[in-house]
């Protein structure tokens, strides 16, 4: 018999496995049947909200990722700076002290900010660093040059990734909780796929059984992948 999903399989695993559901569906010759069509091409559609649902879940988990570099580099420049303020060599000392000065005007509070205000923040601090006049002070101070260059491409980074997140934010006019789809995606298998399969392949074991094996095999790989994260987790 055809087991059903396990209601806590992952996002990633449910949606895996109803694509693989309506890849094998495509494969029989059950079309004719209008019911199991219907429930085929509702599926599909909840495979295609779930991928643009998780798509964005990555994006923004890429964003969090990017914005924790780019604090971790900032932060590193103004301890560096902050050290070589205090370095016993007058002329690193002089020209840390001024470099010191223009870091903080913006302040390590910036971190704390939206991203937003914390970019408009890190992009005017930037460009205040890149000022001709005081590029022969950062060549003095050891190690400030390539901080602020590593800072310049964190920021790159995080904007480019920024965008990439509103941009696919800006594709939904409703953003689709994840979560709630697979929800919706497991009660469709389970209460009508399975269901379906498991009397339709008692009355044409001929026509329905392959489909159903298929079926019942993709499930039941899934399944035994739950409950192995269920016994690690014990």
């Amino acid at each position: 018999m055809i087991e059903k999903v396990i209601t806590t399989s992952r996002t990633t695993e449910v949606n895996d496995l109803a694509s693989r559901a309506v890849g094998a569906f495509k494969n029989t010759e059950l079309s004719g049947d209008a019911y199991l069509t219907g429930i085929i091409t509702g599926l599909e559609g909840e495979v295609a909200r779930l991928t643009a649902a998780i798509k964005r879940m990555k994006i923004e988990s890429q964003l969090e990722e990017k914005d924790e570099f780019r604090d971790d580099t900032l932060r590193a420049l103004f301890y560096l700076v902050l050290g070589l303020s205090l370095h016993p060599n007058a002329e690193i000392k002089a020209a840390a002290t001024k470099v010191i000065a223009v870091l903080n005007r913006y302040g390590m509070s910036i971190l704390n900010e939206s991203y937003a205000i914390e970019s408009s923040l890190v992009n005017s601090m930037l460009g205040d660093l890149s000022r001709a006049d005081l590029q022969d002070v950062i060549a003095v101070c050891p190690g400030c040059p390539e901080l602020i260059a590593a800072t310049q491409t964190a920021q790159d980074d995080f904007e480019a990734t920024r965008i990439a997140y509103e941009e696919e934010q800006g594709q939904e006019t409703t953003q689709e909780n994840a979560t709630a789809i697979k929800k919706q995606m497991v009660t469709l298998i389970n209460q009508k796929l399975v269901l379906h399969l498991r009397a339709m392949e008692q009355v044409q074991p001929d026509a329905y059984g392959p489909y159903a094996r298929t079926v019942a095999q993709i499930i039941a790989d899934n399944n035994e992948i739950v409950k192995r994260r269920r016994s690690k987790a014990a």
